[in-house]
């Protein structure tokens, strides 16, 4: 298993890694706040941390959704929060023109599900991101992550992370297939589950998507204990105002009874698998 060090922070490493933060950037004071919440729980729980948050979400079912503040006020939010509180962060890009800028501010550069098969797309992020995550399409097997995985390596860049985010199950519903998580494990790279987007209902609730962040918990837990080096969830202060996947997105003040729940599992989970 490739480890990838990000400063302080290891993904891969052996241990558990979070991935957390809002879906979008609402407004920079409230981002910055759930920042400074997250990693004071995440080092109380002495857990290594990664703040995302997209500064445009341009892959919303309808014409009127909430996108976020856009590139240029985006970046310099997250580029606050990283000098403030000291950790990784992470964001999404979806357009070939913002990659220079993003990869220049972000540790970490994500390919949205939407665009993993995109090759152009994914090689130009390849080249400029430091760390590039790859979330698995929910309409790809896990062995078609391999073809993407070559695609990056192509370019000479060999710190990939590999994000499942649910499959497509019938109309405006996914469900987790959790063979997915040591399938996609073996191709030698960090392999983090997605929490909160694999309980969305995409587009199912007319012009936004619904959720159910009840089963959150549950497969986390599942996730972890097959061997998972990293967690993503998003969380808001108050999910039912959040302007972005509120109905799957967890509630701030429970991130953590469920994370110090999720590291005594890691913990058992990758002594079972050391020992094969």
């Amino acid at each position: 298993m490739r480890e990838i060090k990000i400063g302080n922070v290891s993904i891969g490493g052996g241990g558990l890694t979070l991935f957390a933060g809002p879906c979008v950037i609402e407004d920079a004071h409230l981002t910055m706040d759930i920042a400074v919440i997250l990693k004071e729980i995440t080092t109380k729980a002495g857990v290594p941390f990664v703040f995302k948050a997209s500064y445009d979400k341009a892959n919303r079912t309808s014409l009127c959704s909430f996108r976020g503040p856009g590139i240029k006020e985006g970046l310099k939010i997250l580029a606050a929060i990283r000098a403030k509180i000291d950790v990784p962060i992470l964001t999404d890009v979806h357009r070939f023109e913002d990659i220079p800028a993003v990869s220049e501010v972000c540790d970490i550069v994500q390919i949205p599900a939407f665009l993993c098969r995109q090759t152009d797309f994914v090689l130009d992020v390849a080249r400029y991101a430091k760390v590039i995550n790859i979330k698995k399409g929910q309409f790809l097997a896990p062995a078609d992550v391999e073809k993407i995985i070559e695609k990056v390596e192509s370019t000479g860049n060999k710190n990939i992370v590999i994000t499942e985010r649910g499959a497509s199950f019938g109309y405006n519903n996914l469900v987790t297939d959790i063979r997915a998580l040591p399938l996609m494990r073996a191709f030698g790279y960090p392999v983090v589950f997605d929490g909160t987007h694999s309980v969305q209902l995409p587009a199912a609730c007319g012009n936004v998507s619904g959720g159910d962040r009840t089963m959150v918990p549950y497969l986390c837990r599942a996730a972890v204990a097959a061997g998972v080096d990293g967690v993503f969830l998003e969380t808001h202060p108050e999910p039912s105002k959040a302007l972005c996947d509120g109905a799957n997105s967890i509630q701030l003040d429970n991130i953590y009874r469920l994370l110090t729940s999720l590291k005594m599992i890691d913990k058992i989970a990758k002594e079972v698998i050391a020992n094969g």
